[in-house]
């Protein structure tokens, strides 16, 4: 027998639960705000594990930054 899976993750199921009842704005704009600064800082944290894997200084930046790397297009 196949079962059937919902289109919605846990993390959207558990927040439609959570969020059953009405929410004032001011309350909505920090849990936004919690939740953006946590993956926001999950993905700073994993950056800077492959800054210090890969032994990247400011010069490797500089690099980086002065690196043109689009692709020319062909003159027709």
């Amino acid at each position: 027998m196949e079962t059937l899976q919902s289109p919605l993750s846990n993390a959207q199921l558990e927040l439609l639960q959570m969020f059953a009842r009405p929410v004032d704005d001011s309350d909505w704009k920090q849990i936004k705000t919690l939740i953006t600064s946590y993956f926001a800082q999950k993905a700073i944290s994993e950056a800077n594990k492959v800054w210090d894997h890969e032994g990247w200084d400011k010069a490797k930046v500089e690099q980086l930054l002065n690196t043109h790397l689009r692709t020319p297009y062909r003159k027709q």
